[in-house]
């Protein structure tokens, strides 16, 4: 397509998407129930097909050289499939939000005031490398009653196609408009220049993917955008850590995965323990490859465990270190006095997406829930668990960091706003 051809497209989509986000306004709970059970059903029945359009992606980004990460990310494995059709089961067994009202209150005038959840109306979804994410996006945009423009990246386009009809079906099955979920069919980067600049006909844009792709997009749009920059999350160790339960949390939170935005990518451990602990912890990490970039103290207590560490896997830490989100094998490892300097350092150096303590001191674990500036704040448990399904959410849309409307795992309320309704038995103003 040539730009004019570009921007006539996305805006037809604009529009179909605007209709349909009518339609899915005013559709029954029942109805996109069964629309979200129609979609687990075809993702379970098309393994075959979807392996063949995901092999064509992954066949193309090895020969374009992507990294291991990047590859990894496109993959549609079984286990991918069941955990999105598990989202969609999920999604239609929570109750419907939209049309609540809460907090009615009767007012001295004889009104009562409330407010009223409903719909966002049509949000546009730009989003990298993941296909699941077309699954997760079309089935919260179903269940919150929104109409959806999705945009995912180049290197997934065949595996997003494929998704997105059986969404299409799906919602036909239903007897929803079909035009509710759109996928921008072509490679063409202007389209994502064109989504984020139409307001009559989108009312938000969630970027998903690298920080210069959401850099660009909060620069660049015409729209308003819930977002997240980076995930660069923290373990901090307390003095009062169970040992084992430490190594767990530490090992799950940097190494389980380490492409997602909620792994752990610093590690900071209280004095008192890190004689002890960062030996054992350093095993772990060298045993897998993993790289510690240390402050002197860590350097010096892992590089005094030479046997298991090779001098190659402790490096020592330069100040960009604390701010980087590595998405590898890398974490950054400093030793800390207590509780004050973990949050003050997080709070400087994290991006605000998710943080853990791990701790048997209560009042410490209070102060961290508390104090700690961050999307998702957790005590003892892995930062892993910063995700819309493992928060029961169904599905997510992303990960918010901004501090209005959405912050955290952005799930169906994310894709709501509240109206205020006001009931009267004929009351005028005096």
């Amino acid at each position: 397509m040539n730009t004019l051809n570009v921007a006539e497209y996305v805006q037809t989509l604009g529009v179909q998407a605007k209709l349909a986000s009518a339609l899915m306004a005013r559709a029954d709970a029942a109805t996109k129930n069964k629309a979200l059970k129609a979609l687990a059903r075809r993702l379970r029945a098309a393994g075959a097909p979807l392996a063949q359009a995901n092999a064509r992606d992954l066949d193309r980004a090895v020969a374009a050289g992507l990294s291991a990460p990047m590859v990894d990310r496109l993959k549609l494995t079984p286990k991918v499939l069941e955990t999105v059709a598990q989202g969609c089961d999920q999604l239609a067994g929570m109750a419907d939000v939209i049309g609540e009202v809460i907090g009615m209150r009767q007012q001295p005038s004889g009104i009562r005031v409330g407010q009223m959840r409903v719909p966002i109306g049509v949000f546009g979804m730009i989003y990298e490398s993941r296909p699941n994410v077309t699954i997760e996006a079309a089935s919260l945009a179903i269940k919150s009653g929104n109409a959806a423009i999705l945009r995912g990246g180049s290197e997934a386009i065949e595996s997003n196609k494929a998704l997105a009809q059986l969404v299409s079906e799906s919602l036909e099955e239903a007897g929803l408009p079909v035009d509710a979920v759109q996928l921008v069919q072509t490679t063409d980067r202007e389209a994502v220049g064109q989504l984020i600049a139409m307001p009559e006909f989108v009312d938000v844009i969630i970027p998903r993917g690298g920080k210069g792709l959401i850099e660009r997009i909060s620069r660049e749009a015409r729209v308003p955008v819930i977002k997240h920059l980076d995930g660069n999350c923290h373990v901090y160790v307390d003095h009062t850590a169970e040992p084992d339960m430490a190594l767990r949390i530490v090992d799950n939170a940097k190494t389980q995965k380490y492409s997602p935005c909620n792994a752990a990518e610093g590690l900071l451990v209280a004095a008192s323990l890190a004689e002890a602990f960062l030996p054992e912890i350093g095993a772990v990490f060298a045993a897998k490859g993993v790289e510690m970039r240390c402050d002197p103290v860590a350097a010096r207590i892992l590089r005094a465990d030479a046997a298991h560490l090779p001098e190659a896997r402790v490096v020592d830490a330069v100040e960009a270190d604390w701010s980087e989100e590595y998405l590898a094998a890398v974490i950054s490892i400093k030793v800390v006095e207590g509780i004050d300097e973990a949050i003050a350092h997080i709070n400087r150096y994290s991006s605000h997406h998710t943080d853990a303590i791990v701790t048997r001191d209560h009042m410490n674990a209070q102060r961290f829930l508390r104090e700690v500036d961050s999307a998702s704040v957790m005590v003892n448990a892995s930062t892993r668990f910063a995700d819309g399904f493992e928060f029961g959410l169904g599905a997510e849309i992303g990960i918010s960091t901004d501090k209005f409307h959405a912050r955290g795992p952005v799930g169906i309320e994310g894709l709501t706003s509240l109206k205020y309704v006001v009931l009267g038995q004929g009351e005028v103003r005096s």
